[in-house]
């Protein structure tokens, strides 16, 4: 499947009415950016890659609210993912998402800071062992178990959010799940993930947005400041620890 050929589920997110320019989130240069010109989601893997507070997870989780996902095929499985939380902003309030007609029900939001508590709601549903393929998902390290959701949840053809998913991975579980990515992709789902990984966000024909006080402006991946910083410190951490004790 060319990229011309693969599908866009989620094709666009714009602005709904008039927004508090004044208000959190919307003072975030990104969001700002978001508000008044739209964003394309292209098809495949679009990343998010910023600073903490630069606006990367505040976009990803007003998508992934305002994206109906309605479960997988399969019908005992839950597929939305971790239910929202009292941190969340009022982006997707403001916001419309333009979708394809035939635009896929399926998908799945992963959010790092709220996996442990549902990774608990889970295991202790009606039937989870049938559910997770006989898995104690508890009795397995936070990694495995999140990398066990990856292997199960991502399976239909949809549209994936993700936020952070690195912080729960090593090093070999995250380029599993740059391989997951991969095939996600070619199978013709769309991820829009926020990540700090220089490693997830190395997904070959990725689309990558560098967000900041810049606002949201497309880059490669080794022309991103975080890969920069990467290279600088695995090359030499002692300039980095000295000007830290400094």
């Amino acid at each position: 499947m060319t990229t011309t050929e693969r599908p866009r589920h989620l094709r666009r997110v714009e602005a709904r009415g008039d927004w508090p320019r004044r208000q959190w989130p919307f003072t975030i240069p990104a969001v700002c950016q978001l508000m008044e010109d739209g964003l394309d989601i292209e098809p495949g893997i679009t990343f998010l890659v910023g600073e903490n507070g630069s606006g990367k997870s505040t976009i990803v989780e007003a998508l992934a609210h305002g994206y109906s996902r309605h479960g997988a095929l399969n019908r005992m499985a839950d597929n939305v993912g971790p239910t929202g939380s009292r941190e969340d902003s009022v982006l997707h309030r403001h916001l419309q998402l333009l979708t394809a007609p035939l635009a896929s029900p399926h998908g799945f939001f992963l959010r790092a800071e709220l996996m442990h508590s549902y990774l608990n709601q889970a295991a202790s549903a009606e039937g989870a062992a049938r559910e997770w393929q006989g898995q104690d998902l508890l009795a397995r390290s936070h990694g495995e178990s999140f990398v066990e959701v990856l292997r199960q949840r991502f399976v239909d053809v949809g549209v994936y959010f993700l936020d952070e998913p690195e912080s729960a991975l090593s090093f070999q579980s995250s380029l599993a799940l740059v391989a997951l990515l991969g095939v996600l992709a070619s199978e013709g789902s769309q991820v829009v993930c926020a990540t700090h990984s220089p490693v997830l966000c190395s997904v070959p024909g990725a689309t990558i947005l560098e967000i900041g006080e810049h606002g949201i402006r497309p880059s490669a991946w080794d022309e991103l400041e975080l890969v920069r910083h990467w290279r600088g410190f695995l090359d030499a951490p002692e300039r980095y620890l000295k000007h830290l004790a400094d």
